[in-house]
């Protein structure tokens, strides 16, 4: 599952008129880089869901088939922040272990390699797995802590969420009465599984950028552009 849905506050004017993950790096939306990787990864099943400028979105994409994968759309009335997105989609996610990946994350980290966990997570006792890296300097406290593969709420050496996870549907089967069709975020989901030792994780130290900002983004745009020759 792609998140597609947030309105891209921070990245104002630029997303007034156009959804956050449509805005070109290097020549390409942020979001189709993201699904050429999977697609090259083996992972053809997308949902992605859509709430500010939507149709934008399902325009550019459709059915996923110019990208050799198939898309099924999410439509929320109003953005319900991650774990509500999800829960509007457990329809379509299924229930088997699933990929859940922010739409303004670039990276180039291994999505198969990940995907491939799935089977392990039940065996180990894992509700999720988390993959986190190094705080970059616009969030230098981190969010969690990494201990013996498992994410832990307290540690000395913190590290930062990537926006890419693996997860089992049971968290958000359980959580989707008290949700009621209304905003979660997904940390009010993680923070009780973290603290019962139920959420690994697994630090990446490659290439990864939140695009949150305009300053961010115009960055990684020009370091992509110049790479790709675009």
């Amino acid at each position: 599952m792609l998140l597609a849905a947030g309105e891209g506050r921070r990245m104002r004017p630029l997303t007034l008129a156009t959804p956050k993950p449509l805005l070109p790096l290097a020549g390409r939306p942020i979001l189709e880089h993201t699904i050429v990787k999977l697609a090259a990864a083996g992972i053809t099943e997308l949902v992605i869901n859509v709430s500010w400028l939507g149709e934008q979105l399902i325009d550019t994409f459709g059915s996923g088939e110019q990208f050799g994968v198939t898309i099924e759309w999410s439509r929320e009335q109003q953005p319900l922040e991650t774990a509500g997105a999800v829960i509007n989609a457990l329809a379509l996610l299924g229930d088997a272990p699933f990929l859940l990946v922010n739409g303004d994350v670039w990276s180039d980290y291994p999505l198969a390699a990940l995907a491939a966990r799935g089977a392990a997570l039940a065996a180990g006792g894992q509700l999720a797995e988390l993959v986190v890296v190094d705080n970059p300097a616009h969030h230098p406290a981190g969010d969690f802590a990494l201990r013996d593969g498992r994410l832990a709420l307290a540690g000395d050496h913190r590290l930062t969420f990537s926006g890419i996870s693996l997860w089992r549907p049971e968290p958000f089967v359980a959580a989707a009465a008290a949700a009621a069709g209304q905003p979660l975020p997904l940390r009010e989901l993680l923070l009780p599984l973290i603290a019962a030792g139920r959420i690994g994780g697994e630090y990446w130290g490659g290439r990864w950028c939140d695009v949150g900002t305009p300053q961010r983004y115009a960055a990684l745009d020009a370091q992509l552009s110049a790479e790709q020759g675009v």
